[in-house]
């Protein structure tokens, strides 16, 4: 058996898909390869539909994974070929999906977490075993099947004697907690938007798919009362465990924050956007960050200068600093989680995550597609 697994990972941002090789007979793991590729703007925009109630649900989204999964087995092939590899080398490949729905513990005290995937057609595609559906075994066993990395988190970025916190800040924001010890149970959860509102209002006002470098809010003055409505949406004042999505933060919901001011210049729109994320960011760390002095930052909110600069502002005396830093690259991360994931999943080692997703016990998630 080698050691060698790759991860995909499409997130709530929709900009595309990240892949990693990763060789885990090394510690840390060395990635050997990273490769991504865009969504084609009709697949995104029907990804971005889905998350909504419509018209032939079933027969859309099933479309929908085959076309996601050829654009996963695209990424594959550029990892193999980066890296010299054949298929017979690789030990499987964690395959996230995207998610359309996530809704635990509702309707039915259970709920459901939906990503769209199609991991036997990938399966049949890259030549490899594919891993997938982590989620719904957490969620099966009363968590909230997110977030999935803070576990993650601890294996790449955990120091002895040393308490930090980890920030992704992908479409949604999710903190990790880690104590000092690798013993200290680790905590984390959902802070809220990361990135996806920000995007959102982006495209709607400029026809860019994201604000780079946060420039465009730069411009822009934060709008006090606008900021106030949104921070009083419920979810922020839910202790963890908890996560949400785009079933809560869409942009109907900022269309419905957006009500009474309906003057407010669009650059200013965004600055309260990032505002928003930022201040969310930093409530967290400053609640349940327990005096942690340093503060890793990955997924595409690491990217963004001016949201980083104002995170440093709420949060001084706290290092910040992306996670290639710390010896793997901020768009890395979270496709080197769901290789680290698979890895589990194959070793059936089992997950603690009750500190982290609310779940009963341990568990072992995802699902083994043969190739």
């Amino acid at each position: 058996m080698t050691e060698l697994f790759i991860g995909l990972m499409s997130g709530t941002s929709l900009d595309g898909v990240d892949g990693v090789l990763a060789d885990f007979s090394t510690t840390p793991l060395t990635v050997r390869a990273h490769a991504s590729a865009p969504l084609e703007p009709a697949l995104k925009a029907e990804l971005l539909a889905l998350n909504q109630p419509g018209n032939n649900e079933l027969h859309r989204a099933a479309l929908a994974a085959n076309a996601l999964m050829r654009v996963y087995a695209d990424v594959v092939n550029q990892l193999l070929t980066a890296s010299a590899m054949a298929p017979e080398h690789i030990q499987a490949i964690g395959a996230h999906g995207q998610t359309v729905r996530h809704q635990p513990q509702r309707h039915d005290a259970t709920g459901y977490t939906l990503q769209l995937a199609n991991p036997a057609l990938l399966a049949e595609l890259s030549g490899i075993d594919v891993v997938a559906d982590f989620r719904s075994r957490d969620v099966a066993a009363g968590g909230q099947g997110a977030p999935l990395v803070p576990a993650f988190h601890q294996a790449a970025f955990g120091t002895p004697g040393q308490a930090m916190a980890v920030l992704n800040m992908g479409g949604m924001a999710n903190l990790t907690v880690l104590g000092p010890e690798p013993t200290d149970e680790v905590l984390g959860f959902d802070c809220g938007p990361g990135n996806a509102m920000m995007d959102a209002w982006c495209q709607r006002h400029r026809g860019h798919a994201f604000d780079a470098g946060g420039a465009w809010a730069a411009g822009g003055q934060v709008l006090p009362d606008l900021l106030q409505a949104m921070l009083a949406a419920p979810f922020f004042a839910l202790p963890p465990p908890k996560s949400t999505g785009r079933d809560l933060f869409s942009p109907d919901w900022l269309d419905q924050q957006l009500r009474g001011f309906a003057n407010a210049a669009p650059v200013d729109v965004q600055a309260t956007l990032t505002e928003l994320t930022a201040s969310t960011c930093a409530s967290s760390v400053k609640d349940y960050g327990f005096d942690s002095q340093q503060l890793v930052v990955c997924g595409g909110g690491a990217f963004n200068a001016h949201l980083m600069a104002r995170l440093q502002t709420l949060l001084p005396g706290v290092a910040i600093q992306p996670s290639d830093a710390h010896g793997l690259p901020a768009q890395q991360v979270e496709a080197a989680a769901f290789a680290w994931l698979a890895r589990k999943t194959v070793r059936r080692e089992a997950l603690q995550l009750q500190s982290i997703t609310g779940t009963r016990g341990a568990r072992v998630l995802g699902a083994i597609y043969p190739a």
